[in-house]
């Protein structure tokens, strides 16, 4: 008869050996989390102005309509994020615009005073193109067609924005002194994020929407 101790001791270290090596690591993308559910706008807010403009359809926030901003406000980060990575499977048809908002604040009515646009545009006749960080580090180049599923995956960390579509970098902007020492609110700081309704023609699908919040 074996000794019951050492046999139990040995058991239980094997068990917690094998647990460990089961469990994802820390730096997988098990630390990415899904902010749409795929089937309500639970967890997200609409501006009162055009609220019709978003709604779900197969799966994906369809934008389709007026003017009008959904921001999220659900429980992730507590919706105030400095560094994380966001990114989201996109659409965009013939002729629309849109925009990915980071580091911005709830706001009713109007284009967002707070952080950054990054646009969502093949096709519109706004010449900054998808992956600018409007108005500050533009992108004038095409990557992606209309009608077609893209990835925009935004990564914030420091003074630093990189853009990628379909995984490749496509924009690298570093805030400079000027614009974080200055008094508006169009600069880096911290906030939730945001998805814009531009206008009538417009119509975009954003699925899959994930974040992943980062160290300060």
């Amino acid at each position: 008869m074996r000794n019951s101790l050492p046999y139990l001791l040995a058991t239980l270290v094997l068990g917690f050996l094998v647990s460990c090596a089961s469990r994802p690591s820390a730096k997988s993308d098990n630390s990415w989390v899904r902010i749409f559910d795929g089937k309500t706008l639970d967890g997200w807010k609409l501006t009162t102005e055009s609220p019709g403009t978003f709604s779900v359809q197969d799966g994906a926030i369809a934008v389709a309509g007026p003017r009008a901003h959904l921001f999220y406000e659900g429980p992730v980060g507590n919706h105030n994020f400095k560094n994380f990575e966001w990114k989201a499977l996109v659409k965009t048809m013939p002729g629309s615009n849109s925009g990915m908002f980071i580091h911005t604040a709830y706001q009713d009515k109007g284009w967002p005073s707070k952080g950054y646009e990054i646009q969502v545009n093949q096709s519109h006749t706004d010449w900054r193109k998808t992956g600018s960080v409007y108005g500050l580090q533009d992108v004038k180049e095409v990557f992606v067609k209309d009608d077609e599923w893209y990835t925009e995956h935004i990564i914030v960390q420091g003074k630093k924005v990189i853009i990628k579509v379909n995984d490749k970098i496509i924009n690298d902007y570093t805030e400079p002194d000027s614009v974080s020492n200055a008094n508006s609110p169009k600069k880096l700081s911290s906030g939730t994020i945001a998805l814009q309704g531009h206008d009538p023609k417009s119509k975009v699908y954003f699925k899959d929407i994930m974040i992943k919040v980062l160290p300060d």
